[in-house]
């Protein structure tokens, strides 16, 4: 992996701001996200934060986004 998505994936999360959706209910079945430098994304499930997380570029994680709200996904 290098360029961009490599960077991600060095970037040290142990100091990020994890945050859940508004929309998230009172049992925590739900993914966290961190933004990282240049735009991108950490994403993680609220009930396993131990594991790796996956890491978009403002690009993808901006695809994404635009998916869901279209009802593509």
């Amino acid at each position: 992996m290098n360029g961009p998505k490599a960077e991600l994936y060095s970037y040290d999360l142990s100091a990020v701001a994890w945050r859940k959706s508004s929309a998230s209910g009172p049992e925590n079945n739900c993914v966290e996200i961190a933004e990282l430098p240049g735009g991108g994304v950490a994403v993680r499930d609220s009930k396993r934060p131990e594991m790796e997380p996956l890491r978009y570029t403002a690009a993808e994680w901006d695809a994404f986004r635009r998916g869901v709200i279209a009802g593509e996904l």
